[in-house]
């Protein structure tokens, strides 16, 4: 019976991570690049909830998902795309680990949750401005969007963290995988 649980358990973890990735590719296409980089909220959300429901490297697994689409829909740029989704994927398991980001008697502490995401959003933010701006010139230097995008990207991040947050405490808390 334990091999029919892993198998169970197993499909359900690349079921959620696959819709988790498949939301984050609609969320990322429907809205024009650069655009789509200051309203990062429900990928924000959707990567934490990755950590959160699937444990060990679950937003890399739904961040690798979401990448591999997006780079599908956007070819000229797809090793970058592809790049910067798996950077944030590990950024967020990465805070989450550092951070202690646990779910303790079904919950998990907002404050922590928010922290990981914040900085995980403006780690990713900064690395993928400082090489597709600065370094290759692939968008024009526009100062008034790039603070946009800077500013409204790290809240977005801090928001999503919390969105992930109250979700989780307040619906997920007996979720099992």
């Amino acid at each position: 019976m334990e091999n029919g649980e892993n198998l169970g358990q197993r499909t359900r973890r690349v079921a959620f991570a696959t819709f988790f990735g498949a939301v984050i590719f609609v969320t990322k296409t429907a809205v024009p690049s650069p655009i789509d980089k200051m309203f990062i909220v429900v990928q924000a959300v959707l990567l934490a909830l990755g950590a959160l429901l699937l444990r060990k490297m679950g937003a890399t697994y739904v961040a690798v998902i979401g990448g591999i689409l997006t780079a599908l829909w956007r070819t000229a740029l797809a090793p970058f795309t592809f790049f910067f989704a798996l950077l944030y994927g590990l950024f967020v398991d990465g805070f989450f680990f550092l951070f202690k980001v646990d779910i303790v008697d079904g919950k998990v502490k907002t404050g922590r949750l928010v922290t990981a995401m914040t900085l995980s959003t403006a780690l990713i933010g900064l690395l993928s401005f400082y090489v597709m701006v600065l370094l290759m010139g692939v968008i024009q230097r526009n100062l008034p969007l790039e603070v946009g995008i800077l500013v409204m990207g790290n809240l977005n991040g801090a928001i999503g963290g919390y969105f992930a947050a109250i979700i989780w405490n307040k619906h997920l808390k007996n979720a099992k995988l």
